[in-house]
């Protein structure tokens, strides 16, 4: 077989997911041009698969986006899953020139778990015995600490951590970096980390690749249990809640709380910072006419 041959059915091995009966699919040339123009992560790339699979029609009308929502809703999907799949389809509509837009369904706005100042001080009094508790330890203390969300800080790497200067760079959706100051309690079990560690990931597994999401999970969650800390829903991305209500609770500038989780908008940032009940009700106390 000669090289140009060799070359040609090479090219159609990697473009071969992308083909339909030997054709792309607006669908796919989509998904392409985000994943190798746009540098979206495989995450987003499945994401876009899921909600394509709603979305049959590759030219759809007002009608068929409308049949897409009622299907997905029969089908038990919740209005903030549904508003997923309407932000992948705009996208699309946007890209192939359609003036069509969805609009998003209304969702109840809950106050997001959290975990209490107590818990923290919990898992940093914990006295790991073993090399994989005293990571989990650093895990949840460094979620806590700076607010990464669990698969940034899973692809975190030694040298993306300034142990001098306390400042460790993340990089998050769309491979965006960002740099993110942490604590000096933070500092000191992450340096106690390195010291044992033999791989450049700074939470690798025992060979050296990187942790499961589902693996911290079910590890943070087995922990919780172990110290009689109240498990809140979202196990993990809780931790990120619980760094922004604190960081505003302490009086911290909501443009700086914007910049160290990584919204684009201020708007995001403001679902994380819902007070609870008793912040309202403490400075009710502090600003009443009737306070004395």
């Amino acid at each position: 077989m000669s090289r140009v041959a060799q070359s040609y059915g090479y090219f159609l091995q990697i473009l071969s997911p992308w083909l339909v009966g030997g054709k792309m699919t607006r669908f796919q040339q989509f998904i392409r041009e985000r994943k190798y123009l746009g540098n979206i992560s495989e995450r987003s790339v499945e994401w876009y698969n899921w909600a394509f699979k709603w979305l049959v029609n590759e030219s759809p009308d007002d009608a068929a986006l409308k049949d897409c929502i009622l299907r997905m809703r029969e089908a038990g999907l919740s209005p903030r899953s549904v508003n997923g799949f309407i932000t992948a389809v705009n996208a699309y509509l946007k890209w192939s020139g359609s003036s069509l837009n969805m609009k998003k369904m209304k969702c109840e706005q809950k106050v997001l778990s959290t975990y209490a100042h107590e818990d923290i001080q919990v898992f940093i009094r914990w006295k790991p015995k073993t090399r994989c508790q005293r990571r989990l330890q650093v895990i949840v203390l460094a979620l806590a600490d700076t607010g990464c969300r669990i698969s940034e800080l899973l692809g975190l790497r030694w040298g993306d951590v300034n142990l001098d200067d306390l400042l460790v760079t993340v990089r998050g959706k769309g491979n965006k970096q960002r740099t993110i100051p942490f604590s000096l309690e933070l500092r000191k079990h992450l340096f106690k980390l390195q010291q044992e560690s033999k791989f450049d990931l700074v939470f690798s597994a025992r060979d050296g690749q990187a942790l499961g999401r589902r693996n911290v999970l079910r590890d943070v969650k087995a922990l919780c249990g172990k110290l009689k800390v109240k498990v809140p829903e979202r196990s993990l991305h809780a931790f990120r809640h619980s760094f922004a209500l604190h960081y505003i609770r302490k009086s911290g500038s909501p443009f700086l709380l914007q910049r160290a989780l990584g919204h684009t908008t201020l708007d995001m940032t403001k679902r994380y910072v819902n007070l609870n009940t008793q912040d309202l009700s403490e400075a009710h106390q502090r600003v009443s006419l009737l306070s004395r």
